[in-house]
């Protein structure tokens, strides 16, 4: 199983994964189709099919052309919002593509119907990966735009969390030096939060993807993963986890907002094709 990175848009990843034998791929969060269909014919792969983690036009909006370039192409997510749906999974599903397997963790709260996918090979020695789109990032978790710190929680400890820690996270966005700086501000006397920031910055400089990080990483740097430390209850003045999620949630949407990116509610507009307006307005 081979996993490649592909930047676009702004931050955006999206994924192709390649199962080696056979030369079948799947596209996780196809945002970009001219893109990925130059991957495809580099890597000389079929695409077999698309996984969306919501439905976000920046995750979801390539899937009507590719469904329409390849017919009978199967797309997979868990919300009736995800365009060119052909099969809406549930939480704990597990799917098959050759080799390669694929559970399906319902994660809602950026929205009512983000999926996650937790996939690899049986009898490979290869680390199993996480394709988390906007619930886990690296140093961070996404914005609690159609659900609550309830649900986010439930998703970051029992479900995402609790997953074997080789795991290899590979998130929705690039947005780790931004996430690390706000952890530093958290945890300033964190070592690993510092040393992750100082490899984040230079891997920004060189425009290389800080995916993918692990599982164990994100638990030694990650605050939102970090609940129940002190550092972090001390920062937020709380110390019932759900109530340290919050607050630091709040805390990381009020932090140094980079004035070219928009706000959550322009964020929200994409679905109304009022994206282009708010950006106009800022």
């Amino acid at each position: 199983m081979k996993v490649k990175v592909i930047s676009v848009l702004e931050d955006n990843y999206m994924y192709l994964v390649i199962e080696e034998s056979t030369r079948h791929a799947i596209a996780v969060d196809a945002a970009v189709p001219k893109r990925l269909l130059e991957i495809i014919r580099k890597e000389d792969v079929v695409l077999k099919a698309i996984l969306t983690t919501h439905h976000h036009w920046d995750h979801a909006r390539g899937n009507e052309e590719l469904a329409q370039l390849f017919p009978g192409l199967r797309v997979f997510g868990a919300d009736e919002r995800v365009g060119a749906l052909t099969h809406r999974v549930t939480h704990g599903q597990e799917l098959s593509f050759g080799a390669i397997r694929v559970r399906c963790l319902f994660t809602p709260c950026h929205t009512s119907g983000h999926m996650c996918y937790f996939m690899w090979e049986d009898d490979s020695p290869d680390a199993p990966a996480l394709f988390s789109g906007d619930t886990l990032f690296v140093g961070g978790c996404g914005q609690f735009f159609e659900g609550t710190a309830e649900q986010m929680l439930t998703n970051l400890t029992q479900i995402l969390g609790a997953l074997p820690k080789d795991t290899k996270v590979f998130c929705g966005h690039e947005c780790t030096v931004r996430n690390l700086k706000f952890a530093l501000k958290v945890e300033p006397e964190n070592e690993a939060v510092k040393e992750k920031l100082a490899w984040a910055k230079q891997r920004d400089d060189e425009d290389l993807p800080t995916v993918p990080s692990t599982l164990q990483e994100e638990f030694l740097y990650n605050p939102f993963l970090r609940l129940t430390e002190e550092p972090v209850q001390r920062f937020t003045g709380r110390t019932e986890p759900v109530e340290v999620l919050r607050v630091l949630r709040s805390h990381r949407d009020n932090f140094k907002k980079p004035k070219e990116r928009p706000n959550p509610q322009a964020m929200l507009a994409f679905d109304w094709g009022l994206f282009q307006p708010f950006l106009e307005k800022k």
